[in-house]
C-alpha cells in the first residue's frame, strides 16, 4: 500500500491520486506515522505537512517507521526538507526541490511554506518562495527580468511573512519596486495555465508517478535504521495508540490512566503487573522472582513499586491486556466521556491545554479519589504506577475537566 500525504500542492481531484493502490491522506503532522494502517512493506510518500497550527511531523517517527520496513519518500514541500535532514538514514527524497535543500542551495523553511486554507479544504492560500524563485528564474530567462532585478524582488517578497505572501501581495511588492511589466507578465501566464512555475506541484507528481511506477524502489535503503525508542518516542507513540471498544475509538493511555485514578484494585494489578515483568523481561534475558529481584537491587523494606518504574509500551497487546484487565464497559463510557468534556474545553477556551490545568487542581482532585492523606500521596501514586505524585499530578490533569464537569451535575442534581 501506499500513504500520501498531500494537501495545498496537489487537489484531491488530482486524478494521479486516484490511482489504484494509493491511500490519499491530509497533510502530515505530528503522530500520522502510528497509524496501524501503515505496515512494513508499505511506501509513504511525504509531500505536505503541517507545522503552524499543530506540532509537526518528528524526524524521530520518520526513522522509526523506516526501522519498521516502510519506505519513506520525500518531495515538494515538508516531505523534500525532511528527506534531506534523512538521506544519510535511508528516506529517499525525489525532485527538484529536493535536490536544492540537499545540495545547501535553499534551507528554510518558509522557501515551501503556504498559508492552507481552513475547514479541511487545505488548498494553498499564499505563494513559496520555491516557486516564486523558479518564476523568476523564467522570467531573466524570457528577458523579462534580468539577475539584479529579479534578485531585489525576491529577497523583498522574502521579507514578506509567508501567511501573507498572497498573490494580492507579490503584485503589490512588484508595484512598490517598479517591477510591474513582470507582475502583468506573470498575470498572463497564469491566466493561460494557472499551474505556471508550479514547482512544487511538479516534485510532487514526479514523486507520486515514480512509487507507482516502482522506478524509487531500488533506492530504498537496504539495512533498516534502528527504531529510535528514546523516551520522547516513546510517550508519543503511546499518546498515539487507539482501539475500538464498544463502538467507540478510544485513547489507550486514557483507559490505563482512568484505571490507575479510579479503580482502587489497580495496585493489586499493577503488583502483579511487576512480578510479571520480574519473570519475563521486556527484551528477553533471564528471569527472577521479584522478592529475588528486590534482594539483588538491594532495596531492602521497599515495596517493588518504589524501586521499579518501568517504562510502558501501550503498543504491546499483552501489557494492555494485564494492566486494563479489569476494565469494564462503564469505566470504557466514563473514559469517552471524560475525552468529550477535554475536548469541548478545548474548543471552547482559547489556548487551553492540559498544561493549562493547574498542579493544585489536579493534585486535589486525586487526594479526594484517593482518600488518602498529603503525606501517603507519592506512596499511594506510586503503588497504582504513576511512579510519583508529581508525575500523578501530570496524568491526572487529562480527566479534571470531565471530573469537575461531572462532578457539578451531581451537585446540581442534588440541590434539585
Amino acid at each position: 500500500m501506499i500513504h500520501v500525504y498531500v494537501g495545498p500542492t496537489l487537489p484531491a481531484s488530482e486524478p494521479l491520486l486516484a490511482a489504484p493502490g494509493l491511500r490519499v491522506l491530509p497533510p502530515a503532522r505530528h503522530g500520522d506515522l502510528f497509524d496501524t494502517a501503515i505496515g512494513p512493506g508499505d511506501t509513504v510518500v511525504l509531500i505536505d505537512g503541517v507545522y503552524h497550527q499543530a506540532p509537526a511531523l518528528r524526524h524521530k517517527e520518520i526513522l522509526a517507521a523506516m526501522g519498521q520496513g516502510i519506505g519513506v519518500i520525500g518531495a515538494a514541500s515538508i516531505g523534500a526538507l525532511r528527506a534531506a535532514e534523512l538521506a544519510p538514514y535511508g528516506m529517499v527524497g525525489i525532485g527538484s526541490i529536493y535536490t536544492a535543500y540537499a545540495s545547501g542551495e535553499i534551507d528554510g523553511d518558509d522557501e515551501v511554506a503556504v498559508g492552507q486554507a481552513p475547514g479541511g479544504e487545505f488548498g494553498a492560500l499564499t505563494w513559496p518562495l520555491v516557486n516564486l524563485r523558479n518564476v523568476m528564474d523564467l522570467a531573466v530567462s524570457t528577458g523579462v527580468l534580468d539577475d539584479d532585478r529579479a534578485a531585489g524582488l525576491l529577497q523583498a517578497l522574502r521579507a514578506v511573512y509567508y501567511p501573507q505572501r498572497t498573490w494580492a501581495a507579490v503584485r503589490a511588492v512588484c508595484r512598490r519596486q517598479g517591477e510591474t511589466e513582470f507582475a502583468d507578465w506573470l498575470a498572463g501566464q497564469r491566466e493561460r495555465d494557472r499551474y505556471f512555475g508550479d514547482l512544487k506541484r511538479a516534485d510532487a507528481l514526479a514523486a507520486v508517478t515514480a512509487v507507482l511506477d516502482g522506478t524509487v524502489a531500488a533506492d530504498r535503503v537496504a539495512a533498516r535504521p534502528p527504531v529510535c525508542e528514546t523516551a520522547y518516542f516513546r510517550r508519543w507513540s503511546n499518546a498515539a495508540v487507539r482501539s475500538c471498544v464498544d463502538g467507540m475509538v478510544l485513547s489507550t493511555e486514557d483507559r490505563l490512566v482512568y484505571q490507575q485514578v479510579f479503580d482502587p484494585a489497580f495496585r493489586g494489578r499493577w503488583a502483579a503487573y511487576l512480578a510479571h515483568l520480574s519473570l519475563h523481561p521486556v527484551g528477553g534475558g533471564s528471569g527472577m522472582d521479584l522478592v529475588e529481584r528486590l534482594a539483588q537491587a538491594g532495596a531492602g523494606d521497599l515495596p517493588a513499586d518504589r524501586v521499579f518504574h518501568p517504562g510502558l509500551d501501550l503498543r504491546d497487546e499483552q501489557v494492555v491486556s494485564l494492566l486494563l484487565a479489569g476494565e469494564t464497559a462503564h469505566d470504557r463510557r466514563a473514559v469517552a466521556r471524560y475525552a468529550d468534556a477535554l475536548a469541548w474545553a478545548r474548543r471552547s477556551r482559547p489556548g487551553f491545554s492540559t498544561e493549562a490545568v493547574r498542579d493544585e487542581v489536579s493534585r486535589d482532585f486525586l487526594l479526594r479519589v484517593w482518600r488518602c492523606q498529603e503525606r501517603d500521596f507519592d506512596a499511594e501514586a506510586s503503588a497504582r504506577g504513576l511512579a510519583c505524585g508529581a508525575r500523578a499530578v501530570h496524568a491526572a490533569k487529562r480527566l479534571v475537566p470531565g471530573f469537575l464537569e461531572e462532578t457539578e451535575k451531581r451537585e446540581t442534581a442534588g440541590v434539585g
